[in-house]
């Protein structure tokens, strides 16, 4: 009896259906020397005097006996056209036969072949020893836990030992909700699992974690933070939009993000060791020049996380994010973020600084620039030509304090605490007052518009307002720790969807 993966669309059970075995001994020449043969597994079945409809028959156009047969053979046995090659064929009497062998990779496979028969137009009988990627696919994807990529499975041989190869079926298999992505070996002829290799390269960072502030927090190794959903290629790979090919960059750029160091083509920090390791140390004793691969790691990862944080929120393709490509979900492409770490022409030691200091180690600058890119694209559809009056302006600037002030928080009590910008690259920080939610530690209000036009300056003024009612948002309904959960009630992911929603 045949399988149920045997039977052609409809369930037309065949009347006969025979299979026979795949190994055999030979003895060959005068002495008789003994040769072990192997083909794959043969079927032959047969379908009354009535036959099958093939699957051209409803074509306006008459179909060849070649092309039914290759169009049966396609649908019957689940392989690619390219995968069928036609030998021979003859007709008579309303009878055809159809000869083909099986091809990979345009290499013909010598002991796969199949003939169809066809009276009337009709496949009467058939038989194959085609090796079939159906069964293959089905065992791969249940073994690792996943679903076959769609690209087309290949027959290679796998050496087991020294002395023995197996043919296998290669097919690549992708689990979406862990971006767990494999390549399994499928024995052909026992059916069986007999390798598996990972695509998946842990990437690992050695950072200032994302609600952190500067190097006085502290640095520590981090393990793939990127988020599948936000970023399906991981935040080293990006796809070019005109073809089906994945660029690896192995450095401090990818799909969302490009840091550099003077110049985009030679300026990127590579991996410290593969794959895909930044463990650039920081030492605070020295010049900021010394620690160039240190801040541009920080900076890569802070714009990515800032990145993968906002989709969630509703900054995604179809909102005009920052992204090389686009994954076919509308907007435009070929836009991620460029950072230039260390910029010769621009430098924060107007501040005053003693020692000079990273900005792309201070993390509230590195967001309140980002948050520009987001604020710029959600009001102005997709470009940054909304914001360019001194009053919406400032409210750009205020955004961008309050994303950063946001982002630091890490609980109810400190969302009730002082907020400062900057002060790891200017003690005293860089704005006039602390954001807080005393009068007497800040006395900025909604009145003091009238006098603080220059935008960093009115931007105070917004930030500040932010901070007073975010702070009350979490005191009544709480904080939750989880930034990404956005379907939480607790106040401080409602206070992000309003900051978003309302550009």
């Amino acid at each position: 009896m045949t399988k149920k993966n045997d039977l052609i669309s409809g369930d037309a059970v065949p009347e006969t259906s025979t299979r026979r075995a795949t190994h055999s001994l030979r003895l060959v020449g005068l002495k008789g020397s003994q040769f072990q043969t192997y083909h794959p597994e043969p079927i032959f079945e047969t379908y009354g005097t009535e036959g099958l409809v093939h699957p051209l028959a409803k074509r306006s156009v008459p179909s060849t006996s070649e092309e039914a047969a290759r169009a049966f053979l396609e649908e019957k046995l689940g392989v690619n056209p390219e995968a069928v090659s036609h030998k021979s064929g003859h007709s008579s009497n309303n009878v055809a036969n159809e000869y083909f062998r099986q091809a990979i990779n345009n290499i013909t496979i010598t002991n796969a072949v199949a003939n169809v028969a066809l009276k009337d137009k009709k496949v009467v009988s058939f038989g194959a020893s085609f090796v079939k990627p159906k069964e293959a696919i089905s065992t791969a994807e249940t073994a690792i836990g996943g679903k076959h990529n769609n690209v087309p499975t290949s027959l290679e041989y796998f050496a087991k030992d020294s002395d023995h190869v197996a043919l296998t079926h290669v097919v690549q298999v992708r689990n979406n909700e862990t971006d767990e992505w494999y390549e399994g070996f499928v024995d052909a002829d026992s059916g069986e699992i007999v390798n598996v290799i990972s695509f998946m390269a842990h990437a690992s960072y050695r950072v200032i974690p994302f609600a952190l502030q500067d190097p006085t927090d502290g640095f520590q190794t981090l393990t793939d933070p990127q988020d599948p959903v936000a970023s399906p290629d991981g935040w080293h790979r990006h796809r070019l939009n005109f073809s089906n090919t994945t660029i690896i960059t192995n450095a401090t750029s990818g799909n969302n993000v490009l840091v550099f160091k003077s110049s985009v083509m030679d300026g990127l920090t590579p991996q410290s060791f593969a794959p895909d390791n930044y463990g650039y140390a920081f030492n605070p004793a020295s010049e900021p020049a010394a620690n160039k691969d240190a801040a541009s790691v920080n900076v890569f990862y802070l714009a990515n996380m800032m990145h993968d944080l906002l989709y969630h929120y509703g900054f995604t393709e179809s909102a005009h994010n920052l992204q090389y490509y686009n994954y076919g979900k509308g907007s435009s492409e070929n836009d991620p973020v460029y950072i230039s770490v260390q910029d010769s022409e621009k430098t924060n030691y107007t501040f005053g600084a003693t020692p000079f200091r990273d900005g792309a180690l201070e993390h509230d600058i590195a967001i309140h620039e980002y948050t520009h890119g987001l604020t710029n694209r959600l009001t102005g559809g997709g470009t940054a030509r909304c914001l360019t009056t001194d009053e919406s302006r400032g409210l750009g600037e205020g955004w961008s304090d309050a994303l950063a002030d946001w982002v630091r928080q890490t609980s109810a009590q400190s969302a009730a605490e002082d907020f400062i910008m900057g002060t790891y690259v200017y003690t005293k920080g860089f704005r006039d007052y602390p954001y807080s939610t005393s009068l007497t530690t800040n006395p900025l209000t909604y009145g003091s518009l009238q006098n603080r036009t220059e935008v960093h300056a009115a931007g105070e003024v917004w930030a500040n307002i932010w901070h007073e009612i975010y702070a009350a948002l979490v005191a009544k309904l709480g904080f939750s720790a989880d930034k990404k959960n956005v379907s939480s009630t607790t106040r401080n992911i409602i206070a992000l969807h309003l900051l978003v929603e309302a550009l």
